[in-house]
């Protein structure tokens, strides 16, 4: 597989460790790079749309899977190197950044972020590693992380109305435990 570009998805739910894992996987493996898929998200007059239930707009509106695939996802795995300036999400600015990416053949591609096991992105990888992690101690990070979010009860009602019904639609759709292959139960970092 040296002659092409491998691709390797952490999946898991918010708060399970998916950073955290890729930056140790990375760190692990030589000529890796990581793509974080909130890199890849539409602005919030996009995936916030009130016409919409939260947790809809955070499963069907929120990503810009195309745009991933086009620019990334596709040339990596068709064997090509990738030698393209990207839009990546800028949060501070609710907009677009542009960054230059070069991947080379022969590079470990390593993305992550939730919902990577959906149809239109799982035959893209290689591989697929799941983050198992209960609810509660994904909302213990998540309280202790998303602070940009507000109050503790903010982030609570937040994750109540929009994450945990995207989650709980994305785990009984997907079933991502039986797709990964590989899970992993405890991430620290």
């Amino acid at each position: 597989m040296n002659n092409r570009s491998v691709l390797i998805g952490i999946d898991g739910l918010g708060g399970s460790g998916k950073t955290t894992y890729a930056l140790n996987l990375k760190r692990e493996l030589q000529n890796a790079i990581v793509i974080h898929l909130d890199d890849f998200i539409h602005t919030r007059e996009v995936r916030y749309n009130d016409q919409f239930k939260e947790w809809y707009c955070y499963y069907y509106l929120q990503w810009r899977y195309d745009y991933l695939i086009e620019k990334l996802l596709e040339p990596v795995r068709n064997g090509l190197a990738v030698h393209d300036t990207i839009e990546l999400y800028d949060k501070p600015t609710d907009s677009y950044r542009m960054q230059t990416f070069d991947i080379p053949v022969g590079t470990t591609v390593i993305v992550e972020g939730v919902f990577l096991q959906r149809p239109e992105l799982r035959a893209y990888f290689d591989k697929v590693i799941y983050l198992e992690t209960d609810r509660e101690t994904r909302m213990i990070r998540a309280l202790d992380r998303d602070g940009y979010i507000g109050s503790s009860e903010d982030i609570i009602r937040h994750y109540e109305q929009r994450y945990f019904p995207a989650e709980d639609i994305y785990v009984e759709q997907c079933n991502p435990l039986v797709l990964a292959d590989v899970v992993e139960n405890e991430v620290k970092g």
